[in-house]
């Protein structure tokens, strides 16, 4: 415990870092890029982004010497801690401070989130996934991402950012049972790895995954995006840990109900944080900051256009005098 705690309560610092490095790098790019792999590509070149991301790095390197003293239950609700670390980081860095009902929302998704995953207690289990029940997974988890991309192409404010999210939540989610399985493909060579669709797969939901996580934060606030990324990654793993690999929770009296709760006070918490005043002020500061890139962007290429088009009849005139 001596090594575990502190390494869990490492990466969850590292991972609030990333994020706010990732977010304030992907709010500053134009709104033509959203949901698109340019934003990925612009973002490759950016020294700031790429901090965030080898900070991401390190925090897993720390969540993985945790797990190596510790179980997986302990482990997860210190690394939900990024939630404390990262919201008033965001708002530092803004130069923004957060009030009563912003702290209550970040302590709300916290407190709820550590809750249920305690109270619930996935265990694991030898069973091996047969082809069908992948099938409904994948089929359950690919709709659900299509109708929150949907919803968030078409909202506005921090909705948009928190249902982009949730879309990123699912990918992630997934991508951390096709690693499950494709892990456990390790003993049998790189054969049985490579053969598997499961790997595929997995580069597939990675790549998407980064994209939508990306798309959120460029979206709207850290606060509008992270907590439902975190409480729906670790949601989806369980539920397809239970339906996969038949891993059972904890659902009798009392731990049922206290998950409940968890659960609940999870939801309240988002809500506070997606409705706060602040969070829209953010987001209408974001969105400013980026309107004159925006249109110096469009003048450039107005102008590009326009010297294009007049160009024509000048050289034509230069040609007949000739």
């Amino acid at each position: 415990m001596l090594v575990a705690i502190p390494a869990a309560l490492a990466a969850g610092l590292c991972f609030a870092l990333a994020g706010v490095l990732q977010q304030r790098s992907a709010s500053a790019r134009p709104a033509d890029e959203f949901l698109s792999f340019r934003l990925l590509l612009d973002l490759a070149r950016k020294p700031l982004w790429v901090s965030g991301i080898a900070l991401a790095v390190l925090a897993y390197g720390c969540q993985g010497l945790a797990l190596a003293y510790a179980p997986l239950t302990l482990v997860q609700p210190l690394i939900v801690s990024e939630l404390l670390f990262a919201i008033p980081l965001s708002a530092l860095v803004l130069r923004m401070r957060l009030r009563r009902r912003e702290w209550c929302g970040v302590l709300a998704v916290s407190t709820g989130l550590v809750t249920a995953l305690a109270a619930a207690r996935p265990r694991p289990a030898e069973a091996v996934a047969d082809p069908g029940a992948w099938l409904v997974m994948l089929a359950g988890v690919g709709a659900a991402t299509a109708l929150a991309l949907v919803a968030g192409r078409h909202a506005g404010g921090t909705a948009k950012a928190s249902l982009i999210a949730l879309a990123a939540g699912l990918v992630m989610g997934t991508q951390s049972v096709l690693l499950a399985a494709t892990v456990e493909r390790f003993d049998g060579g790189a054969a049985a790895v490579f053969t598997a669709w499961q790997t595929y797969l997995l580069v597939g939901a990675s790549i998407g995954g980064l994209l939508l996580i990306q798309s959120a934060f460029q979206a709207g606030p850290l606060a509008a995006s992270m907590p439902v990324m975190d409480a729906v990654e670790p949601a989806v793993a369980i539920a397809a840990g239970v339906t996969l690999f038949g891993e059972s929770v904890r659902t009798g009296w009392p731990a049922g109900g206290v998950a409940l709760a968890g659960l609940l006070l999870l939801f309240a918490g988002i809500v506070l944080l997606d409705t706060s005043p602040l969070l829209k002020a953010l987001y209408r500061r974001e969105t400013a900051d980026r309107a004159p890139e925006e249109a110096g962007r469009a003048a450039g290429g107005t102008a590009e256009g326009g010297n294009a088009g007049g160009n024509g009849p000048g050289e034509g005139r230069r040609r007949g005098r000739g």
